[in-house]
């Protein structure tokens, strides 16, 4: 560890809370209506979607009408991104002739980036036309990162109001977020990423010459390496080089900005073109967080209570810094099975355990970035989490495991925590003896239960399934490590797709009927059978009398109360997942540790 690597994860921390409050308040300005310094391009273009659409934006919605409208608009969003993959060899836009998607895997693909996951089973460069990237999977970008935030405010909107039987409207609460938040970023952002070289052009791909002939091993048509008769690894001379290229900015700004994460190629954010500099590096971190934290304090704002807006950003922040710190040393630390490798930081080398790893990185950003991009449900990668040491690799899993609740992704990771404030104010009543309140609501039977429906129905997918993948031939034939590393890609994978992350441990086949079928239901499932009884809480708490604090009533505005809550996550929250994290990562690190490994 360095005082580079130090100083520059504390800056990364102090420019996202500089910019927490005038987003925050851009942000409750757009969806009170207030009057903002974008009016004059936006309300017109609202306007006109509205008259368009037929949407009445005046007309209130019950949560069970913003609930269904929202799945039907997902629903349909689907089938179209399903279309567009199944047909899009005849559609324009698509110079490198790319055929058709396979059923299951379009089906898998639109799952992941309808449910704002962005899993992805396929190489971006090798699978996906131009068209498809732009009108399918931006699309959806957009969209999916609109819907999340419109649900965040509609929650937000149900712990505010008193005595109210609607929520809100999504059709107005989506086109909001769009028109002034995330259109307006994006364009900017996008051109700043120009500026730094990440590629942006309908080019067809180039090929050029090699300076010198390489050696490779042939594959198969199954894509596996080819053996000769001789158990001789048959190869092959490559003198030429494909340069992918494409529309890759305007999708990288959302992708960062929508915390989507699904890669134009399939290096990801580890691709000079999705990510040349240190600069561009530094600039997609912070685009992953400042939605997500200007949030915090819209909730305060739209609540008012400013103070309960800081005490649930204090909470993350915390977290977050758990885990960056974690993730650091654990990296920085080295790999003690290299025994006689000089792995001490110099000024000839990084040090620590540089595998997987872009040299133009190093291993702070390496850490923060695998750290940052967890945390917000992003899924977007500038390191192999795979070649990640065990804690080191532990520490994404564990943020993906804590249900997008630090930071989280845009929306998802406002609500998420909100769900874990209605159980940390329960358990606090029940402490005092009373029934627990929060922001002059009582916290009831209902609340909790459809409360606990959401954090019951997470580990139940997860671990189901990674059960069923850990004893079957279907699962363990993807995998690539036996012993408790290939049990750790598995719980990753299923992880990361019921977290609507979309990051990829590395190692593991997705790419098949099991994982691909069973991700899709997985990711549908990890979506929006947690958003309908978060709805439901924010539906039975607008309804609610405001109750005035009395001498017994918890202050949610308070140090103690960000203690609590962490504490709720992480007992809640992680303690669900250490029976699986033992015979994984934590397995792994303890015979690293004597010098054995599978």
């Amino acid at each position: 560890m360095t005082v580079n690597g130090w100083l520059q994860i504390l800056v990364f921390l102090v420019l996202i809370f500089a910019v927490t409050k005038p987003l925050g308040v851009f942000m409750a300005r757009v969806f009170n209506r207030e009057r903002t310094f974008l009016d004059q391009v936006a309300r017109p273009i609202e306007r006109l979607l509205y008259r368009a659409t037929g949407v009445d934006e005046n007309h209130e919605m019950r949560w069970t009408e913003y609930a269904v409208a929202m799945l039907m608009f997902s629903n349909v969003s689907m089938l179209l991104l399903y279309l567009i993959e199944r047909v899009q060899q005849w559609l324009p836009w698509n110079p490198q002739k790319f055929g058709a998607v396979a059923q299951d895997l379009a089906f898998n693909t639109a799952s992941s980036f309808t449910t704002n996951t962005n899993w992805q089973n396929y190489s971006g460069e090798a699978a996906m036309s131009y068209l498809t990237q732009m009108a399918g999977l931006a699309y959806h970008n957009f969209a999916s990162a609109a819907v999340g935030i419109a649900l965040a405010i509609a929650f937000v909107r149900g712990i505010a109001r008193r005595e109210k039987e609607t929520i809100g409207n999504v059709w107005v609460d989506m086109t909001r977020a769009t028109l002034w938040l995330l259109l307006p970023m994006c364009i900017v952002y996008a051109l700043a990423l120009v500026s730094q070289g990440v590629v942006q052009n309908l080019k067809p791909y180039d090929t050029v010459k090699l300076v010198e002939p390489q050696q490779v091993q042939k594959t198969g048509a199954d894509g596996k390496p080819m053996v000769g008769q001789d158990g001789k690894p048959v190869m092959d001379t490559v003198t030429d080089q494909t340069i992918a290229q494409g529309p890759v900015a305007s999708q990288e700004a959302i992708k960062m900005l929508g915390t989507n994460g699904g890669g134009f190629f399939n290096a990801n954010s580890a691709h000079p073109f999705e990510n040349p500099t240190p600069l561009s590096n530094y600039l997609q971190m912070l685009s992953i967080f400042v939605i997500p934290a200007g949030l915090t304090y819209t909730l305060g704002r739209m609540t008012g209570s400013q103070r309960h807006g800081w005490a649930v950003w204090a909470a993350m922040a915390f977290l977050f810094l758990a885990g960056v710190t974690t993730a650091y040393w654990a990296e920085a630390r080295g790999n003690p099975l290299l025994k006689g490798a000089d792995q001490r930081v110099s000024s000839s080398q990084s040090g620590g355990n540089m595998e997987g790893k872009e040299v133009r990185f190093g291993i702070a950003d390496s850490a923060l970035f695998a750290t940052v991009t967890t945390d917000a449900s992003c899924g977007a990668i500038n390191s192999w989490h795979d070649s990640f040491t065990p804690l080191g690799g532990m520490v994404p899993l564990a943020n993906i495991m804590l249900s997008e609740t630090v930071f989280g992704g845009v929306g998802a990771g406002l609500y998420g925590i909100l769900i874990y404030v209605v159980l940390a104010v329960f358990i606090a009543g029940l402490m005092v003896g009373r029934t627990p309140e929060y922001l002059g609501k009582k916290i009831e039977a209902y609340d909790v239960k459809m409360a606990m429906l959401v954090t019951l129905v997470f580990p139940l997918v997860i671990l189901a399934l990674t059960g069923i993948s850990s004893v079957q031939s279907f699962g363990t034939s993807s995998i690539n490590n036996p012993g408790p590393h290939g049990l750790t890609q598995i719980l990753y994978a299923f992880t990361s797709m019921a977290g609507n992350n979309g990051s990829a441990f590395g190692g593991l086949n997705g790419n098949t009927l099991w994982y691909g079928t069973a991700g899709a239901m997985t990711m549908l499932v990890g979506r929006f059978f947690m958003i309908i009884p978060m709805l439901a809480i924010a539906g039975n708490l607008a309804k609610k009398k405001y109750v005035p604090p009395s001498p017994g009533t918890f202050p949610v505005t308070t140090p103690l109360f960000s203690v609590l809550l962490v504490g709720v996550i992480l007992i809640v929250g992680a303690l669900t997942f250490f029976p699986a994290l033992s015979l994984g990562p934590i397995l792994e690190h303890l015979l690293m540790s004597v010098g054995k490994t599978f």
